[in-house]
């Protein structure tokens, strides 16, 4: 599959709307491979909270239960001219007639090859920045990792479209990490950078307790973290 460079300065934030939780994940794969920030909702109804954050695309299945693509298209365009790209089996002239009047711009037919997803993702955003008046996001206004949403500009912190409120400490370390995701992190640079304070023997359980503080409100299971992970013996790592 060709990454291209193409879209290097049109890499944006992209919610996968799908109720199939396998299709959910081969899209976020091949979107994070590209270098795209990826959220992925599987209720349809849970969808519409993501957009307190910064959409810049959104790939949608048409059949779910409940609402179906063509009404949660319709609530998006109230909200957001954020590209929609339909993703499903309906290949009928009148499905696909259906998703343009609705407010989707583009409409991919199942099976669809890997190339073919990733030329559609990057030809959409491209028009959507340039033509459109996009705003582009870079690494230093927000930072996307799975569900986590965190939008530098406006000191907040979102979790499954929900903000969750963080003390001063636990935002910095947790911002932190986020500027350094290929590097574990030692207690001592966390507590000078943080604290701004000199290293003490006790300084090691400050940053411990902060940690778990942090993790008890961004991890669905704090015991088991998926976001912040501890690597005995050297520090602590993102991902």
């Amino acid at each position: 599959m060709d990454g291209g460079k193409e879209m290097t300065d049109y890499t944006g934030n992209i919610l996968i709307i799908d109720d199939n939780p396998e299709i959910c994940e081969i899209l976020g794969v091949l979107l994070r491979k590209e270098g795209f920030r990826v959220q992925e909702v599987q209720d349809c109804s849970k969808a519409l909270a993501f957009f307190s954050n910064p959409i810049d695309l959104i790939i949608l299945d048409v059949m779910m239960p409940k609402h179906s693509g063509f009404e949660i298209c319709e609530k998006i365009r109230e909200i957001t001219t954020a590209p929609i790209l339909f993703l499903t089996a309906k290949a009928a002239d009148k499905d696909k007639e259906m998703g343009f009047s609705c407010g989707g711009d583009d409409y991919l037919v199942k099976p669809f090859s890997s190339s073919e997803l990733i030329a559609r993702v990057k030809a959409l955003l491209r028009r959507y920045f340039i033509y459109q008046g996009g705003k582009k996001h870079t690494s230093t206004e927000s930072i996307h990792i799975r569900d986590l949403c965190v939008d530098f500009s406006k000191k907040t912190v979102w979790i499954l479209g929900k903000e969750i409120n963080l003390t001063d400490k636990e935002y910095k370390i947790l911002k932190l990490l986020l500027q350094n995701p290929s590097r574990i992190l030692s207690s001592e640079e966390i507590y000078e950078s943080v604290w701004n304070e000199a290293f003490l023997p006790s300084s090691s359980n400050t940053v411990m307790v902060h940690v778990k503080n942090l993790r008890r409100k961004i991890e669905l299971d704090y015991q088991n973290p998926k976001y912040i992970r501890t690597v005995w013996g050297k520090g602590y790592e993102i991902g």
